[in-house]
């Protein structure tokens, strides 16, 4: 039973080992929710490359990055970071919004 468990557990981790290597190779952008907005509000990414998204929110209240052509939704709490993965995208603009604060948190990924 010992034996099952170490070979279970040595079959998981090297299932787990190449997408964590995966995971560190994709291009990394940040971007902030400061008073409401996001900072930057443009980004711009190579096209059809997977990317790595931080979000940190800055303010004290939770918000929502959302993105329908993204296909994308999550909610930070205030003073987290959330890490979103998007792509790979073709060439294009890609809008996304503050859930919570739709008339001010506003911007685009630009895909080129």
């Amino acid at each position: 039973m010992k034996t099952r468990l170490r070979n279970l557990a040595i079959a998981v981790l090297a299932t787990l080992i190449p997408v964590l290597s995966a995971s560190a190779a994709y291009p990394e952008l940040q971007l902030e929710i400061r008073d409401h907005l996001f900072y930057p509000s443009v980004l711009k990414v190579p096209a059809n490359t997977k990317i790595k998204l931080i979000v940190f929110n800055r303010d004290a209240t939770p918000e929502e990055f959302e993105s329908y052509e993204l296909n994308r939704e999550k909610v930070i709490m205030g003073g987290q970071k959330a890490i979103i993965f998007i792509g790979p995208l073709a060439p294009g603009e890609y809008p996304f919004f503050g859930e919570f604060n739709p008339k001010t948190a506003q911007g685009k990924v630009i895909a080129e």
